[in-house]
């Protein structure tokens, strides 16, 4: 009798504690979920109206782009150094190296430059500042309220969930890619509901506050039932979406460690970066600069008129623009450009292997490019279905996760930490940042291909 009692007490005491810690968390993530997305919708309706705003202009807007980035420059290296670049990327890194404390400096200069970056036409997108306002609220308010380290990464974990939620209106793939976007190979399950909390919260209360989002559903305009032809195209588009994948990255991180390379000071190189970009716009048009949502559009519609100015070389260009902007100073988020650069790319893919199928391999690539640049196929696989309709959950996540292996150990974030490995073949080590990472192959693949050096060596003999 003496043990049941005491069982009965271990079970009451555990079921007790873990209800208090769910209370907690779920009224803890609802409250930084509703203030984010009433921040983040005001990020967003700034956004807007700065755009409605060009028209004002006696003269195309993109001509502000020198001026902008380097004013920019001045405002982050002035008040808030740690805004620089694309959001996301400084977000993870203060998670893994700074007990995830961030400036609330952060917050207002990041919401200025991305907006003037975007209005004067910078390739740059708004989800990555919108996860460092929102992490940057979450940090902000766990200080206030004197919240332990673990406590506070949670909430700003919560943050990063709610900030994408708002943006993509997608509110269970926001909240996965807060998760799955810090460690490649491992979801964190104690902050799984939370973030879950915060985006369902953030995106409500964004969408009661007027915020429209923009869903595709497939399921109405072509036939996607499982094909095994179709199947063995979507293998191949994952290959495809893969190395276009390591494209990006090879080209946006190298782009920025060529230009810190140039003997130059940062206001010279954004003035004088602004002026190539307005260059190039006056020779291949203005489709490649600013947020790209219209060309997105086209890349998805079921209408070949709408897509007819899409060609091979568009996702090429999209690529260059963003890497140019962001590598002289622009602010703004690397999503939205790889939404481009995904769509167009498989709308591309699709005109040469199925022209019938066209939009899917469009759909596919806007989630598959996002899976491998930035190693979360699990979110990717749930944003297509929340965008695109139940229809296209088994290609998505096909797609998704062949690009996300063939990208291999590389990242548009260089502060992710790697745990898993993506062949075992390889040696590498595991818990290393990205940036960090030495690969090589096994012993026992080495020796094998000494052998197969040898006999043929042999057989030339």
């Amino acid at each position: 009798m003496k043990k049941i009692i005491e069982m009965l007490q271990r079970h009451t005491t555990e079921q007790t504690a873990i209800f208090f810690s769910v209370a907690k968390w779920v009224f803890l993530s609802s409250i930084i979920g509703i203030v984010i997305g009433a921040v983040v919708t005001l990020f967003l309706n700034i956004l807007v109206y700065s755009e409605n705003s060009r028209a004002l202009l006696p003269f195309d807007y993109y001509y502000l782009l020198p001026f902008a980035l380097v004013l920019s420059v001045w405002l982050t290296k002035t008040f808030a150094p740690s805004a620089e670049g694309h959001g996301t990327e400084k977000v993870i890194s203060a998670i893994h190296k700074n007990e995830s404390r961030i400036d609330v400096s952060v917050i207002p200069i990041k919401i200025f430059t991305t907006v003037l970056t975007i209005f004067s036409g910078g390739s740059v997108g708004k989800e990555g500042p919108a996860a460092q306002i929102g992490a940057g609220i979450a940090s902000v308010l766990s200080k206030s309220l004197k919240f332990s380290t673990q406590d506070r990464k949670k909430l700003v974990i919560c943050g990063i969930s709610a900030g994408f939620a708002t943006v993509f209106g997608t509110p269970i793939a926001g909240a996965i890619f807060g998760l799955e976007v810090l460690i490649i190979g491992v979801i964190m399950y104690d902050i799984l509901l939370p973030s879950f909390i915060a985006g369902f919260a953030a995106f409500t209360t964004a969408q009661l506050l007027g915020i429209e989002y923009t869903y595709y559903d497939l399921h109405f305009t072509q036939n996607v039932s499982l094909d095994i032809f179709l199947i063995a195209k979507v293998v191949l588009a994952g290959l495809f979406f893969g190395f276009v994948s390591d494209i990006v990255i090879t080209t946006i991180t190298k782009g920025h460690s060529l230009i810190k390379k140039i003997a130059l000071n940062a206001y010279a190189k954004a003035f004088f970066g602004g002026l190539l970009i307005v260059a190039l716009t006056l020779v291949f048009g203005e489709k490649y600069i600013g947020l790209g949502l219209q060309t997105i559009g086209d890349a998805l519609s079921q209408t070949p008129a709408d897509y007819a100015d899409i060609y091979w070389y568009t996702f090429v260009l999209k690529t260059i623009f963003t890497s140019l902007t962001l590598a002289v100073g622009g602010s703004g988020g690397v999503i939205t450009p790889i939404f481009y650069i995904g769509a167009t790319s498989g709308n591309f893919f699709g005109s040469l292997i199925s022209p019938e199928h066209i939009t899917l391999f469009a759909a596919l690539g806007f989630v598959s490019v996002v899976a491998s640049t930035t190693n979360t196929p699990i979110a990717s696989t749930i944003m297509a279905v929340e965008l695109f309709g139940i229809d296209i959950a088994h290609y998505a996540a096909l797609s998704a996760v062949i690009s996300f292996l063939i990208s291999g150990h590389r990242s548009i974030f260089s502060s992710q930490i790697l745990a898993m490995k993506k062949s075992e073949m390889l040696s590498l080590k595991i818990g290393e940042e990205i940036e960090n990472i030495n690969i090589s192959l096994q012993k026992h693949e080495l020796d094998k291909i000494d052998k197969l050096k040898r006999r043929l060596h042999k057989k030339k003999k």
